[in-house]
């Protein structure tokens, strides 16, 4: 191990009962180091780092984290509490839910301050204020007194980031820190973690996926694979020659080209002109406020067997795109045609047999799927409603064979929950739902958005086969512009409701003719095909 390093673990063990999470971790972060922690979900990572604060309850431990000259592993838990914050802190995943949302922002690093620098409250709010304002949020003094549910995603990830750096400490833990934050917004949240890591010599433990954010953010990395830690070393080293096979499968696994070519003067399938979708405003004070435009004056074409990907920031337009599109949305202008139907005049009969022929695969399928109801009940559902003529002995064997078509052929996941698959398996699900029907075309929002990039890379494989074997269009959504560029024959880009580039792959990346692109591109660290 390294001599004199600030944390240093060795042969780290936790264990739920008699399941091992993490098995004989070692490893050592020095002073003003970005050490970047690696692996699938499952692999035990997030574990290692939860351990460090001894969050992780009703676990095991064995081995020792030593953290200066203390153990953190034996010490008394008032002795961790005032380590916990003060000298090592942590950014968790998700910010929402890790803030209380009954306070405000500045009250939550206010208490830091309070608890760990003995500040009046006066004095901790007015440090929030300079916290807020060192993460760039604008307009700090106003927002210290927003509930967390008032900040975008990136300004809730930013106080975040305060808090956490409200005492000084010599150690921060960011867990996933910009695993559902836009290209740009990522962009901008390591760009600050790099600053004030210059800027503080703080050391940062970076767990994550993605190995894009690796390469370009951490001096060393480590690999872990099912809680054991399979590689270590300089992170230019590693990726240049990995030594272990799981390394490399990481490393491989960015999205591959399968988009086929298709006819490019065909008829379209769908046809949207000069779209149009308006949100009321409420009322400032006696004043009516003018209705947002969420989507102004998009239009776009969709043939047989073609991927349209549509990428921007959140806020762009591109799910309310979607759902116009889908006919779950009202417009207030233009026109949407499916074939030869009307699609946002349809309504009854018309609209019902619509559905059919244009489904949808939702970004979160945890959410999107009912948990009270088994898989073959989700799959068959939709066979129910559209195909009538079916009786059960026909459905089950239909939601049999789609479900085998997306590599879930166990008969025994029939009579399964959502619940009890891991977020691959449940995106399988919805994407069997939506192709049960045979639909011409299927609009996918994010479906892949919070998977490993192993996991990510065999659904995308698996679209790419359906879209062959059934000559389905796609409407692809993504903030991944490298996913986006994998799969999609053209490509829409999208900023503040309006259609501002489109192309084909090459076209858009290869010669953007707008600075919104590049910004798009240069955030996403795209390298070469």
């Amino acid at each position: 191990m390294t001599a004199g390093a600030l944390l240093q673990i060795e042969r780290l063990s936790v264990s739920f009962g008699n399941s091992r999470v993490v098995d004989s971790v070692s490893l050592a972060i020095d002073a003003g180091e970005k050490f970047a922690l690696v692996g699938e979900s499952g692999s035990g990572k997030t574990v290692t780092a939860l351990a460090i604060l001894g969050l992780v309850a009703g676990a095991r431990c064995e081995g020792s984290i030593r953290f200066g000259d203390r153990d953190l592993l034996t010490i008394s838990p008032p002795e961790l509490q005032r380590v916990r914050g003060r000298e090592i802190a942590m950014i968790f995943q998700e910010p929402m839910t890790a803030f209380d949302p009954v306070f405000t922002v500045g009250q939550q690093i206010g208490e830091v301050l309070e608890l760990h620098e003995s500040m009046r409250p006066a004095a901790a709010r007015a440090r929030a204020i300079e916290l807020l304002a060192s993460t760039g949020i604008a307009e700090p003094e106003l927002r210290v007194d927003s509930f967390p549910h008032q900040l975008s995603g990136g300004q809730r990830q930013r106080a975040m980031i305060a808090m956490a750096l409200a005492c000084r400490p010599r150690l921060l833990i960011a867990d996933e820190p910009t695993t559902a934050l836009d290209v740009t917004i990522r962009q901008q949240i390591l760009e600050l973690l790099d600053r004030l890591q210059r800027e503080t010599g703080v050391a940062i433990l970076f767990i994550t996926h993605d190995l894009n954010l690796v390469r370009r953010f951490s001096h060393r990395v480590g690999v872990m694979e099912r809680g054991v830690l399979v590689e270590s070393g300089p992170t230019a080293s590693v990726f240049a020659q990995a030594s272990h096979p799981y390394t490399r499968r990481l490393i491989d696994s960015r999205p591959r080209r399968w988009a086929r070519q298709v006819d490019s003067h065909g008829e379209p399938l769908l046809r949207a002109s000069d779209v149009e979708v308006r949100f009321r405003r409420p009322r400032a004070g006696l004043h009516r406020r003018p209705p947002m435009r969420a989507v102004a004056g998009a239009s776009l074409e969709l043939r047989r067997g073609e991927t349209v990907g549509v990428v921007g920031e959140s806020g762009s337009g591109k799910t309310t795109l979607a759902l116009a599109l889908l006919a779950l949305q009202p417009i207030q202008g233009g026109r949407i045609e499916l074939g030869d139907l009307r699609l946002d005049l349809a309504r009854g009969a018309p609209l019902r047999a619509a559905r059919r022929r244009i489904q949808v695969v939702f970004q979160d399928p945890f959410s999107s799927l009912s948990p009270r109801m088994t898989i073959e009940q989700l799959v068959g559902e939709g066979l129910r409603v559209h195909w009538p003529h079916l009786d059960a002995e026909g459905r089950n064997l239909r939601v049999a064979r789609v479900l085998s078509e997306v590599g879930l052929g166990d008969p025994g996941v029939l009579s399964r929950y959502p619940h009890e698959f891991s977020g691959g398996q449940r995106q399988r699900i919805a994407i069997a739902r939506a192709i049960a029907l045979e639909p011409e075309i299927l609009v996918l929002d994010e479906p892949t958005s919070a998977l490993d990039v192993t996991v990510q890379q065999q659904i995308l494989e698996m679209l790419g086969q359906l879209q062959k074997r059934h000559a389905m269009a796609y409407i692809f959504i993504s903030h991944d512009l490298a996913v986006v560029r994998a799969v999609s024959h053209r490509i829409v880009v999208m900023k503040d409701g309006q259609i501002v580039e489109q192309g084909t792959g090459d076209e858009v990346f290869e010669r953007p003719r707008g600075d919104y692109v590049r910004s798009l591109i240069a955030a996403s660290y795209l390298g070469p095909e």
